[in-house]
């Protein structure tokens, strides 16, 4: 069995269960096949001063098991809104004493980062201090926000030349980042997972029934349902999806899942619209409803400014649930055809149209879900494997 140490800023903890739990399926599924161990490395940047929007953070432990995967939250020094360029120097700084001593506890064959930055950069200081190969996986954001930050760009950069493997959520992604530099003889398309087992079509009317009798969520019984799913953050388009609600009929109503910096702004949005009997906020969604809440919706709207290869994307075609989303990332490797949805422009009035032809002619939900057929935690475990495998060997 080989032994992999994974850097992931964004990774489930106590108090913060929701954070990055697509990276942490994904180091589950790797470790539930037997031939890699994994270790994961989770950096807790704490500011030098008490903060109260850090207080929580005191309640997440150094080290904790996690299923099959040993979790070590340490501590580095954050300097809120100051520190992101050099994010990945204070990290390597304070993890590498503690990668030293498990590597010599139990030599580890690879180090990987869940994201290129700031996980990226430091990991591979982390990687070249202990000689191991390296490999750095790229999601979104991190490429499209950070690679226009000079400083950044050149320590991801930097990362990409000493990594053995480099790794893209979509084919549009990877692009970007040989556009950017990197090598891309080294990159894989390693597309996302998906839990078979939860997101899967439930009929479209007994989920709505389901959902709209939970006291807690208050989901509308009648009317046609369109969500949107993600962190209320500007770059994930809900403005739009809250305007395009003004182009379409009064029966339409759009339910907004997640929590985020822009929920004031969203919500008085609504009011100035006079959409307030048209458009809720549900908040977080519990993790177990969150299958039945995309099974009861006519379609999910997300109209993100930027995004690798979402996961939303993919839980709601599973769910057979079609999607209206721009032409970012790895959208077009997602809606190959009518049955997944539409590509639309980033404007309420493309993304009005979008819902109109869906509302006006519904593709099957078995049809909806057969895109998604292609993704699930085992298939993405065993290429990541590979993938792996093959870096660790040529090192």
């Amino acid at each position: 069995m080989k032994r992999l140490l994974s850097f992931s800023t964004l990774y489930p903890a106590p108090g913060r269960t929701g954070f990055g739990r697509f990276v942490q399926r994904q180091m589950d599924a790797l470790a539930a096949r037997g031939d890699w161990h994994v270790t994961v490395i989770n950096p807790i940047g704490k500011p030098p001063v008490p903060m109260e929007r850090y207080a929580a953070l005191d309640q997440i432990p150094e080290v904790e098991t996690q299923g099959a995967v040993t979790v070590h939250h340490p501590r580095f020094l954050l300097l809120p809104g100051v520190s992101g360029p050099i994010n990945p120097a204070l990290i390597a700084r304070a993890v590498l004493p503690l990668a030293r001593e498990l590597h010599a506890r139990a030599p580890f064959d690879m180090v990987d980062a869940q994201f290129f930055y700031p996980d990226g950069p430091a990991a591979a200081a982390v990687a070249r201090a202990l000689g191991l190969p390296l490999a750095i996986k790229a999601r979104g954001s991190d490429i499209h926000l950070w690679g226009e930050k000079a400083l950044a760009r050149r320590q991801m950069l930097r990362a990409a030349k000493d990594a053995s493997a480099l790794l893209a959520v979509s084919r549009a992604l990877a692009r970007d980042m040989a556009a950017m530099g990197m090598p891309e003889e080294r990159m894989t398309v390693h597309y996302t997972g998906l839990d078979r087992a939860r997101f899967q079509p439930l009929e479209r009317k007994a989920a709505r029934q389901l959902i709209s009798a939970i006291p807690a969520m208050h989901v509308w019984s009648e009317g046609r349902l369109l969500l949107c799913v993600g962190a209320l953050l500007a770059i994930k388009g809900q403005a739009l999806a809250i305007r395009a609600m003004a182009l379409l009929p009064d029966d339409v109503r759009l339910a907004i899942a997640g929590t985020g910096a822009d929920e004031p702004a969203l919500r008085a949005l609504v009011s100035e619209l006079g959409l307030d009997s048209r458009v809720q906020f549900l908040g977080s969604v519990e993790h177990d409803l969150l299958p039945h809440l995309l099974c009861a919706a006519d379609a999910m709207v997300l109209p993100s400014e930027r995004e690798g290869l979402a996961n939303a994307w993919i839980e709601a075609l599973a769910c057979g649930t079609p999607v209206v989303i721009p032409d970012v990332g790895g959208a077009r490797e997602v809606v190959r055809d009518a049955s997944a949805g539409r590509i639309v422009a980033r404007t309420p009035e493309d993304i009005a149209r979008g819902v109109s032809e869906l509302l006006a002619d519904p593709p099957a939900q078995a049809d909806v879900a057969a895109n998604a057929e292609r993704f699930s935690w085992e298939a993405n475990a065993a290429a990541l494997a590979e993938i792996y495998t093959k870096a660790a060997e040529r090192a």
